[in-house]
């Protein structure tokens, strides 16, 4: 099989795909895409990650493609690849046995395509296609498997539990999460008895890795429906366990916020939905299991919000600026502009003002701490103070030039140290 080049998109990695499934079959073996693939392409949601599913064993995968890798062959799954960062994640059919730590099955069983489909977590991600096979129809690229019912769900709009729901919960607890995400991602609703197994099992999660159910919500926050998925935890009694405890359930900043918003605007506009303006993100960095990236972040902008609500209208050019040129500001504007649009929309053309102002909003300083020791000062408590004070009256247009910063810093520097401290 040649390996194809270029970047990364919803074609080619279909191309590959198709290209394993072909190999596979030339080779004697049953061979379908599987799973959210499959989903996702009957939705025209153009997905750019194919699986394949084969009665073919790992090992027999492996001894039909050049390059393998075997990243779960007690599961039966074998990444084909193709190149850097190009691969088709096969696996095996197969029947799980029990999960005795709701996570994953103590034993696999290889199996057939039906037995496969049971096993997974919900109708509308245990659909098959045969991408080699004539068309269903217009708007499918090939032959639909499904042995679960999940077509008909998803042409109804509706995630329900492959079999029985509490069982698929029971396994892995994680799960009801996984519901909430795709009803909200997708628009649908989640099937009566599914969602009535997730608030029985809602209190599961506890025994769940912090770190999982961070992933999992995280995904949720980063898509355009955040705010449909928090309503659904709060409704299914998800949000406590997710959060450890409870909040208020009107999301007006989550569901303000634009559509491409960052994990870290995402969730700063939840909590402060939640719980108001003083909001911890500590909350969440245990809660989620963070990283210290996001939690920075998150931090920063539920500390700016405030400052641009009670403060920003008071504050001297300086300050607005040095605001202006902050990480989180952007961020924090994002979520004001959800509940105070007329004052966003102030702070934003203030921001255009200093903008357009000599040396912008954050110009190299005029003065910085090398310079102030060859003008022969020992560098001491009242450097720090100085520069800051000459950058000030730099940022407000006081000063224009390093001879004016100069003077400024010897007025300030000698009203601040001795004659003494001087160097020599």
């Amino acid at each position: 099989m040649s390996k194809p080049s270029g970047r990364k998109s919803e074609s080619s990695a279909r191309e590959r795909a198709v290209g394993v499934v072909r190999a596979l079959r030339d080779a004697g073996h049953e061979a379908m895409f599987a799973g959210g693939c499959v989903r996702d392409e009957l939705l025209g949601l153009h997905p750019t990650d194919y699986d394949v599913a084969t009665d073919a064993t790992p090992e027999r995968v492996g001894s039909i493609f050049r390059s393998t890798a075997h990243v779960g062959a007690h599961f039966g799954v074998v990444l084909v690849r193709f190149g850097p960062g190009e691969s088709v994640e096969v696996a095996t059919f197969r029947r799980d046995g029990p999960y005795s730590d709701r996570r994953r099955p103590d034993e696999v069983t290889f199996a057939d395509a039906e037995a496969d489909a049971h096993r997974r977590d919900f109708t509308i991600n245990a659909l098959f296609l045969d991408p080699l096979a004539s068309a269903d129809g217009q708007d499918i690229r090939g032959h639909v498997v499904d042995y679960v019912g999940g077509l008909a769900d998803l042409r109804a709009g509706i995630v329900r539990a492959v079999g029985k729901a509490h069982d698929r919960f029971s396994e892995d607890h994680l799960r009801v999460l996984r519901a909430v995400r795709f009803a909200a991602r997708l628009g649908f609703e989640i099937e009566q008895e599914t969602s009535a197994a997730i608030r029985g099992d809602a209190a599961g999660l506890v025994g769940v890795s912090r770190e999982r159910i961070g992933q999992e919500v995280c995904r949720m926050m980063e898509a355009p429906s955040r705010a449909v998925a928090a309503g659904l935890l709060d409704a299914h009694g998800l949000d406590v366990p997710v959060l450890g405890k409870s909040g208020k359930s009107e999301y007006t900043r989550l569901a303000g916020i634009s559509g491409d918003a960052g994990v870290d605007v995402a969730l700063a506009a939840w909590l402060i939905d939640r719980e108001g303006l003083g909001a911890s993100a500590l909350t969440l960095r245990r809660s989620l299991c963070l990283s210290n990236a996001v939690y920075r972040s998150v931090e920063s902008i539920l500390a700016g919000v405030p400052r641009l609500r009670h403060d920003w209208e008071n504050l001297g050019i300086a300050d607005q600026k040095r605001l202006a040129s902050s990480d989180w500001f952007a961020k924090a504007v994002m979520i004001l502009r959800a509940e105070r649009p007329e004052q966003a929309r102030a702070i934003e053309t203030r921001v255009r003002e200093l903008e357009s102002t000599p040396g912008g909003l954050h110009p190299p300083p005029l003065l910085e701490g090398d310079r102030l020791i060859g003008l022969g000062y020992r560098a001491g408590p009242a450097f720090g103070t100085v520069l800051r004070a000459v950058y000030d009256a730099q940022l407000a247009g006081e000063i224009t030039d390093s001879s004016e910063a100069e003077a400024l810093a010897r007025r300030l520097m000698e009203r601040l140290e001795p004659e003494g401290r001087r160097g020599v």
